[in-house]
């Protein structure tokens, strides 16, 4: 089993248009979950989602900012577990922006899954991504959400 998700998603807009996306607290709630997400390095923020108890999370996933360069790349940690003090995921999302002949190329890789412990999370998460990333596809085309045009 990998143990870490890769996936390209494709725009016709620019990176900046693009990278709104990925760090405007409002977008994300749009395509992902609300979060309390602002772009500053080292910055703590959190997503909420339903509690998964058979996956062993509460739904509050913790987060720090380790990297930000806009509108290329950022990073963060995302921890998560059951709500009882323990993280039973201890993980990180990459984001990278590539600009391309006709737009952006938005890489996402998602690194710290343990084989066994993961596994159920891990395929959620996997098609999850995938499926999130492709909204905001649906949602650049018609920027009436508050993203600008840059």
């Amino acid at each position: 089993m990998p143990t870490e998700i890769n996936h390209v998603v494709y725009f016709q807009q620019s990176p900046e248009q693009v990278w709104e996306y990925i760090t405007n607290s409002e977008l994300i709630e749009l395509w992902l979950m609300k979060n309390t997400m602002k772009p500053v390095l080292g910055y703590q923020f959190q997503f909420k989602m339903r509690p998964l108890p058979e996956l062993k999370v509460d739904g509050i996933v913790y987060c720090t900012i380790m990297e930000l360069e806009p509108f290329k790349r950022l990073s963060y940690s995302w921890q998560c577990g059951p709500g009882d003090g323990r993280l039973t995921l201890d993980s990180m999302v990459y984001w990278t922006l590539e600009p391309t002949d006709n737009g952006t190329a938005l890489h996402l890789r998602h690194t710290g899954f343990n084989e066994t412990e993961h596994f159920t999370l891990f395929g959620l998460m996997d098609k999850g991504w995938l499926q999130n990333m492709q909204k905001i596809v649906e949602f650049i085309k018609t920027p009436a959400h508050g993203a600008t045009n840059a």
